[in-house]
């Protein structure tokens, strides 16, 4: 997991510029909390938190949020809170040995699960149980191995365009490896093809998703599916049956 925080930072300051902003998809993000927890303001934890745009949307929404964010694209969310007048208790650090405080009402991770080995998964999963009050909601955003798998050997190429704010000429590839349902995102400026970051995401169908809530103290208890977005799904979960 040692390509974390460069991948994340790297490409954080090459499109920061455009996309450190509370965008119509973070707003989204805030909606499904009150779709799964209904009305009322919530105590609400969201791991790998990014620029902030969702965890501000979501303290706009009336909701108490603490974040947690390793890599510098954190470095907007106190600016984020601030021009919209929330608060964000922002903690830097990884999930792993960061304590966030809690319990919170909700967990969420958006865009991001799968970081790791299996057991880096439970770990994670076995902290968030621990961190959710009782009858408390998991919502974590899964990546779907079909989707990741008809992408491999795809590739993009992104022209600059510093009037939106990409001020970087881009380069992109997907791999898929089949046997261990891994898919890896890479990128480069197209002027420096030697200099790659790489994300590699650990992609779970539900049926495997099940098995991996096992011993954590989560159990799962549905997925949702955006017809608009094939790359991952929602998982909702609970604190599991003692």
């Amino acid at each position: 997991m040692d390509w974390v925080e460069e991948f994340y930072s790297r490409t954080g300051a090459w499109w920061g510029g455009a996309e450190a902003v509370v965008s119509d998809d973070d707003r989204e993000r805030a909606g499904r909390i009150r779709a799964h927890t209904g009305d009322g303001p919530r105590k609400v934890l969201e791991l790998g938190s990014g620029y902030g745009g969702a965890a501000v949307a979501t303290a706009l929404a009336g909701h108490d949020v603490t974040a947690v964010e390793l890599g510098a694209r954190a470095d907007h969310t106190p600016r984020l809170a601030g021009e919209n007048g929330v608060r964000v208790t922002l903690v830097r650090g990884d999930f792993y040995t960061t304590d966030p405080g809690g319990p919170f009402d909700v967990v969420a991770y958006w865009d991001g699960f799968g970081v790791g080995a299996d057991d880096d998964q439970r770990r994670l999963l076995t902290r968030i149980a621990g961190w959710l009050t009782p009858g408390g909601v998991a919502l974590i955003d899964v990546y779907n191995p079909f989707d990741w798998a008809a992408q491999h050997g795809v590739r993009e190429h992104r022209d600059a365009r510093p009037g939106d704010g990409y001020p970087h000429e881009l380069d992109r590839l997907f791999t898929f490896d089949q046997r261990a349902c891994v898919a890896t995102d890479t990128w480069w400026e197209t002027a420096r093809p030697d200099r790659r970051y790489s994300q590699r995401l650990r992609c779970y169908t539900p049926a495997d998703l099940a098995l991996l809530l096992t011993g954590t103290g989560l159990t799962l208890h549905g997925t949702h599916h955006d017809d608009d977005d094939s790359w991952s799904y929602l998982a909702v979960m609970g604190a599991a049956a003692p």
